[in-house]
């Protein structure tokens, strides 16, 4: 591998961006990781070894490209902004085997790519924070495919993602990652760690597919509408909340061993599966 060109840090950041004629776009979420070392400690973190099929997610300046690089083989990565290429040319130099996938990750075929790859993916992404929460369900929804992911997100989606019954956090996204991901919380990034530096602190989380999901559900898309509809008015008591979706919540809830008084947020996985089944059952 020869060496990069491009040094990351927030002056030689700024003055490669002005050379280039680049400037970070805020609606496609470009707050651009460039501390070095917290791009070293990611890549540490994921587990990755050098046969393994890696994908990254919005390289931006390709700090986590560069360590992910001389890691593995072949990386690919999947990217929006074209503009970005000779960014990605002056951090790897001449030898390096990247393949672009030129696309919009949340409408990109994690599947396919497997396919095309020979196995099982792992991804490695510092996630834009305004498509962070849909793109993740987009890849829960892919994750047959998927071995592995090492994720960084804004801080309060990595609490919801990651938090347990009964805590404020709790919610939706939980759920739906606990059922198919077990998920570890690994780190803190603050905003100085960014250009342009957010106002918020971002969050590190590894997941890796579970061998079985946490609860049985043969219908997912009626799994993710109850688990959405009981925290859509998640102050209510599971028998309003949950009216839309059965004439009578009541002895619905009743029927799965569930007080119709409790509230979403008390449920685990396996008593929303047990809704799911017995909806399911008309």
């Amino acid at each position: 591998m020869s060496q990069h060109l491009y040094s990351l840090s927030r002056e030689s950041v700024v003055v490669m961006l002005r050379q280039l004629g680049l400037v970070p776009r805020k609606g496609m979420g470009q707050n651009f990781l460039v501390d070095e070392n917290i791009a070293d400690t990611i890549v540490r973190s994921s587990g990755i070894q050098s046969g393994d099929r890696v994908v990254e997610i919005g390289p931006g300046l390709g700090s986590l490209t560069r360590p992910l690089s001389q890691r593995v083989a072949a990386l690919v990565v999947v990217e929006m902004d074209r503009r970005l290429l000779p960014v990605w040319q002056g951090q790897l130099g001449d030898a390096y085997d990247l393949t672009v996938e030129w696309a919009d990750a949340l409408q990109y075929d994690f599947s396919s790519l497997s396919r095309r790859l020979g196995g099982p993916i792992k991804i490695v992404a510092n996630l834009p924070y305004n498509i962070s929460s849909p793109l993740l369900i987009h890849l829960l929804d892919h994750r047959d495919a998927i071995d592995s992911m090492t994720l960084m997100f804004q801080k309060e989606v990595a609490e919801r993602i990651t938090s347990a019954p009964g805590g404020r956090e709790y919610g939706s996204l939980a759920v739906q990652t606990s059922q198919w991901m077990e998920v570890e919380r690994l780190f803190d990034v603050g905003p100085q760690a960014f250009y342009p530096a957010p106002k918020v602190t971002s969050t590190v989380v590894h997941m890796r597919r579970r061998l079985h999901p946490l609860a049985q559900v043969r219908d997912e898309a009626l799994f993710r509408q109850v688990v959405r509809t009981a925290f859509n008015q998640r102050r209510k008591t599971l028998a309003n909340a949950l009216k839309r979706l059965h004439p009578d919540p009541k002895t619905w809830l009743t029927a799965a061993e569930i007080d119709p008084s409790r509230r979403a947020e008390t449920l685990e996985v396996a008593e929303f599966a047990r809704l799911t089944e017995l909806l399911s059952l008309g």
